[in-house]
This record gives C-alpha cells, structure tokens and sequence, in this order.
C-alpha cells in the first residue's frame, strides 16, 4: 500500500509517468491485467501502456498466435479501465521487437517512463538488445507476487510493486482451449470472445 502523501507527490510531479507492461499477451489474462492496474495505482502512474509485442526476439521459432488477433483481445480485455491502454507500437514497427526502439518512441523530457515486468522477466535483463541504454532511460517496476524477495537489478533505478499471486500462465490457457476445457474469467469475457471468433489455439 502506497501511504496518500507519497501518492499526492507523486501525482503533483510536472512529468507524465507512463508505464510500460510489454508481453506477447498469448493469450492476455487476468493476471495481466491485475499487474498492469496493481503498477498504476502503486506508482500513481497517469497511463499503463500495454504494449503487445509483435516479433519478439527472445521466442523466435515459437508459433505465436497472429499479432493483429493479440492486440485484438487486449484492446478488448481493457475497454473502459482507466488509465490502460492498448498499445500497438510493436506491432507497426517493422522487424525484430525490442524494447529500447519502443522507450526511445515514447522519451520525452516531460514523461517518466517505468519497465514493468514480473520478478522472472527482470532476471533476463542482462540479455536484453541495448540493455545498457534501456537502463539509462527508464525505471524498473518489478511485480512482486508474494515469492521470495527478489534481489535489485545493479544499476537500475527500480521500484516494486506487490500483487496477489495467480497460478496462471498463458501456456496453460493454450492447453485449455486446445482441450475444449473453459477458460471464462481466467481471460477476461470480451477477450474471450474474440478467442473464439477467430478461432486461436484450437487443434487443427
């Protein structure tokens, strides 16, 4: 819980603070969106972008289901929460998805841009395309699900986020609509509509 002095000088501050919660979202779920909405009220950000990857670097030779139907089901997951949205940034860029083009995309002198990203994600950093560059321009917001602590990241300008721990994977989603198994309120509802009207994940 973010004590409300904290969180009025956080609002009070003249830049935009903007975060960054980038997946490939296949499918999105609640846990998602708990995390994205979790991060803005902690961090009093103004707006969370969630950001849909379109070729992303690190799951190269995974099938993914198609970019356009990802964006499809978060835009649908979100409408009408406050302070999310829907971003298409990656997938309209051509070539490989990284990171830093999409923080370079969106720096301004007047925003503050924060990473969010689960414990697990954090830990791959040290791979990540310009990863030093990426550093230099943003603030790590790692999830914190309940787990054990997790170690700072050297060098980063880093907060934490806490939130209520889901066994929930977008792999396992997969399997159970592969198996005909519901997966109503795992995935918010108009997501799954958009699942099923274009048929994602089924066995062909």
């Amino acid at each position: 819980m973010v004590p409300d002095a904290e969180r009025a000088t956080r609002q009070a501050s003249a830049k935009e603070r903007i975060g960054l919660f980038g997946g490939t979202f296949d499918p999105v779920h609640v846990a998602h969106l708990v995390d994205a909405c979790s991060a803005r009220y902690q961090l009093a950000l103004d707006r969370v972008l969630i950001v849909v990857a379109g070729a992303p670097w690190q799951k190269e030779g995974r099938e993914l289901a198609p970019a356009e139907a990802r964006y499809e089901m978060v835009a649908a997951a979100i409408e009408g929460v406050e302070g999310l949205e829907a971003s298409r940034l990656e997938i309209d860029r051509a070539g490989p998805t990284y990171t830093i083009d999409t923080v370079e995309a969106l720096a301004r002198d007047d925003r503050e841009l924060f990473l969010v990203m689960g414990s697990d994600v954090a830990a791959s950093l040290p791979t990540w395309h310009r990863v030093d560059d990426l550093r230099d321009a943003t603030t790590l917001a790692i999830i914190e699900r309940g787990e054990s602590p997790v170690l700072p990241a050297p060098g980063w300008k880093e907060v934490r986020v806490r939130t209520p721990r889901f066994e929930l994977s977008s792999t396992e989603l997969r399997r159970r609509v592969a198996e005909g198994e519901p997966v109503e309120y795992l995935i918010p509802l108009p997501a799954v509509r958009v699942l099923h009207e274009r048929g994602l994940y089924t066995r062909r």
